[in-house]
């Protein structure tokens, strides 16, 4: 095993943090990451409780922290007398801090999962005073554990799902396997190669040692071993997606910072004390700090006799059920949908059988209902906080806030209400404010708020984004000592809240605050407006979707059509090919919710890089190099003919463009022009412009030649770059060289509407350097006609458009043609970026 293990023993740390704080610094001084990457463990333990067992905890940092961690490692701090991790009473002996550049430390992770397993050695390395027995038993081989758990066996019923993890099978979606297997009576087991654990079991299932792209097995017995099957299925896949977008969220970030933030840069104001916690809602706003959480309600445990407080605990439920069905029909007559939908999951938590069972056991025991409900109330929520995983974790406050309406109404007490006495420009602060608290919030009188606890999913956070108020999360338990009244600056973007600032800090910020107030209102005033520059040239933006149900947040937003709906989604979240039918009404919908306007659609755009069990395609050594997109699509006429009966079916319902992903050649194109041919005479169906995909160089070099052939091009300017520059965008250590602002890829790009235009097509851009500030400036410079985009960068880029003259951008594309890297490309564009953020500035 070559990843490096580094040792400290002995340790004595007071609590969790300074454990945390240990390990971490032990990576940092053996050069394994950059020492901000010890906040970034701490932080998750502010939404996470890392916790594994038998006296293991396994502290990592955040997956928007990655490029942090400058090579793979691990430290393990050996705390003898043990640590209390979190809320409860649980000892952590052995810290095991994760620096994971890859998946590399899967191994590891799978190895200490089983060494937990043997008691008596996990004693021996808690009380050794040799590193090296530390060292061994986490990086000898597999075959080297003499403690093994009985052999399981796969069941009869079973399906296969591939891991599409960055990181391979880590703790938090480990955590939350698991809690979908246990809602089902059925036993569910999970194989990975030739192992088989229990799939409600979470240490069973990080012992499985799983990376990215594994195949999984999934094999379940009992009355509901079907429906197991299928929820566990389910939420591997959706939690596969989910980390696909946090890793492009954290990628996505310093771009943004780009953008609207960008007015913020490294300002550093300076404070009697900053507190960091997690962005959970943008703004910048200057406020008086003020405590808004109440006293705790007092319960005294009086018992009269079992009917009567049975009756009691009835009336009080029957109570705030009431008052949140009414909470809830106000939030939407007002529009408010979000809080209508959270105090609708209240009641829903309100009515848990297992809550309510415990409640009259109290009762039954002797207990006043107060107390009873209390007292179980309080073992759920601790319960909850103590998932690993960060969005279950977040919840519990919506379990404490449903759960205290009850006990009000239980000892006749008011719903709780905001003070009438607090300032015009409170910053609230609280342990985890509560959805009905927020709910309550006047904007008019509040600035924003930050929070001990909570997480950026949490309804708490919702609710502050649906309110337009930043919002600062997960900031630590210090923040509660923080003193009422005292004036404070809330970072909303960065996730920072700075007490007591400097009289320059005050004055930096107000200046921030206009610069901000101006760009948002510039671009909200304007977001339907064409991005025309300054010098009359228009381009078109559309966005990024691929559901019907996100359509109207994009045209809202200010997109003028959609430019890539991927059409891989319908065959990703089921387990079987998707028939014409289903495809033909998910596509109808896009076009009739578009309203005419326009609708490019990729077809399938899939290979052995997404393994799908039930597409039954070969595993392949190098499957970017593979049989995937358009070549798949030529191999399997099962799969492209009744998509492109669908597709032409759909297009009877208004205007819509088929897109061919993964071209290379000119032969793929006649031969998909071929089939689509023969499916349009066989349904007298109308034409359709025929584009492809823009991704390898081939393609590039010849799209003078391919542009005789197709109506337009759009630029994928991911695939384009990995490509280009021979780099998969995945690598743990050449990941960051995959830049699409690259010079090569810029002169690819600049090629392909060279070629384009000697036809008079029209080229697209929609991979991720269209909605980049500066990538969008050098590829309108460059001549691209459409950019297609994420949703929220759809303001932004317009705005940064109508700012500029084409002239301006097509010297500054030009100039970068004329560069040697990437970084230089970046350097150009400071000129433009400083005319962007200067008031009123024009080109």
């Amino acid at each position: 095993m070559s990843i490096p293990v580094e040792v400290r023993l002995g340790a004595a740390p007071h609590n969790r943090e300074d454990a945390v704080r240990a390990a971490g610094a032990v990576l940092a001084q053996a050069g394994h990451v950059h020492p901000a990457y010890v906040d970034s463990l701490l932080q998750r333990e502010k939404v996470a409780n890392t916790f594994l067992g038998q006296g293991v905890a396994i502290p990592h940092g955040m997956i928007e922290d990655k490029h942090l961690v400058q090579r793979t490692g691990l430290a393990v701090l050996q705390v003898p007398a043990g640590v209390r991790w979190g809320d409860d009473a649980k000892q952590a002996r052995l810290v095991v801090a994760i620096a994971a550049a890859s998946d590399e430390h899967i191994a590891v992770l799978r190895r200490l999962t089983r060494l937990m397993r043997d008691e008596a050695l996990m004693r021996r390395l808690v009380e050794t005073s040799d590193p090296q027995d530390i060292v061994r038993a986490l990086t000898a081989e597999d075959e080297a554990v003499a403690t093994a758990a009985p052999a399981l066996e796969d069941f009869p019923l079973g399906r296969e799902v591939a891991l599409n993890y960055p990181n391979g099978l880590h703790a938090r979606p480990a955590g939350q396997w698991a809690q979908t297997a246990q809602r089902f009576a059925a036993r569910v087991h999970v194989r990975c190669g030739s192992t088989v654990v229990d799939g409600k079991n979470v240490a069973a299932l990080l012992s499985l040692g799983a990376g990215r792209g594994a195949t999984l097995r999934l094999s379940a017995q009992g009355p509901d071993a079907e429906e197991a099957l299928r929820a566990l299925r389910a939420v591997i896949v959706r939690l596969g997606d989910e980390e696909a977008r946090q890793a492009q969220l954290a990628a996505s970030r310093q771009s943004q910072a780009q953008g609207l933030g960008s007015a913020l840069g490294d300002w550093q104001p300076t404070a009697r004390q900053t507190f960091t916690g997690i962005a959970a809602s943008p703004g910048l706003v200057i406020g008086t700090l003020v405590q808004a959480e109440g006293a705790a309600l007092e319960v005294e445990d009086r018992f009269r006799s079992a009917p009567l407080e049975a009756e009691a605990l009835e009336r009080a439920l029957q109570a705030a059920l009431a008052e949140l069905e009414a909470l809830s029909a106000q939030a939407r007559a007002a529009g408010r949908t979000e809080q209508a939908g959270i105090f609708h999951a209240h009641a829903g938590l309100l009515r848990d059988a297992a809550l309510l069972q415990a409640v009259s056991r109290g009762i039954v025991q002797g207990h006043g209902a107060a107390w009873a409900w209390r007292h179980a109330l309080g073992e759920r929520v601790a319960a909850q906080r103590a998932l690993p995983d960060a969005t279950l974790a977040a919840r519990a406050a919506d379990l404490q806030d449903a759960g205290e309406r009850v006990l009000r109404q239980l000892l006749g007490l008011p719903a709780a209400t905001l003070e009438a006495a607090w300032p015009a420009d409170a910053i609230l602060l609280a342990d985890d404010l509560s959805p009905s608290v927020t709910a309550q919030i006047d904007p008019s009188r509040v600035r924003g708020f930050c929070t001990a606890r909570g997480g950026p999913t949490a309804h708490t956070a919702i609710l502050a984004r649906a309110l337009g108020l930043p919002a600062v999360v997960a900031s630590g338990p210090d923040l509660l000592a923080a003193e009422a009244g005292t004036p404070a600056i809330l970072d909303g973007y960065r996730g920072r809240l700075y007490v007591a600032p400097s009289a320059t800090a005050l004055i930096e910020a107000r200046d921030k605050i206009a610069l901000l107030a101006r760009r948002q209102a510039e671009e909200a005033r304007t977001r339907l407006l064409p991005a025309t520059t300054t010098d009359g040239h228009t381009v078109e933006i559309a966005a990024n979707v691929n559901r019907a149900d996100q359509v109207e947040r994009a045209l809202e937003a200010g997109a003028e059509g959609v430019g890539l709906m991927r059409t891989e989604f319908l065959f990703l979240e089921r387990d079987t090919v998707p028939d014409e039918e289903a495809q033909y009404q998910a596509l109808r919908a896009m076009v009739e919710a578009l309203g005419g306007r326009p609708l490019v659609v990729r077809t399938l755009d899939i290979g052995g890089d997404k393994q799908v069990p039930h597409l039954q395609l070969p595993v392949e050594d190098n499957p970017f190099l593979g049989v995937r997109g358009a070549r798949l699509a030529l191999r399997r006429d099962d799969l492209l003919m009744p998509q492109l009966r669908a597709l032409y079916r759909a297009a009877r319902h208004g205007p819509l463009q088929v897109m061919f992903p993964m071209i290379s050649t000119v032969e793929e194109v006649h031969a998909l022009r071929q089939r689509m041919a023969q499916v349009r005479e066989e349904l007298d169906a109308p034409e359709v412009a025929v584009g492809i995909m823009i991704e390898v160089p081939s393609a590039a070099l010849l799209a003078d030649r391919l542009a005789a052939h197709v109506d337009f091009f759009s630029i994928g300017t991911n695939d384009l770059t990995q490509y280009a520059l021979a780099v998969d965008r995945q690598h743990p250590e050449l990941a960051g060289m995959a830049d699409s602002l690259h010079p090569a890829v810029l002169r690819l790009v600049e090629r392909t509407v060279a070629g384009a235009r000697r036809h008079g097509r029209w080229v697209g851009v929609c991979g991720g350097l269209a909605g980049e500030p500066l990538g969008a400036a050098l590829l309108v410079g460059l001549g691209v006609h459409e950019l297609s985009m994420s949703v929220g960068d759809l303001g932004p880029i317009k705005a940064l458009l109508r700012r500029h003259s084409l002239a301006e951008l097509q010297a500054l594309a030009q100039r970068a043609l004329d560069v040697d890297s990437a970084d230089e490309v970046r350097a150009l564009g400071t000129a433009l970026r400083g005319e962007d953020t200067a008031e009123g500035a024009q080109p």
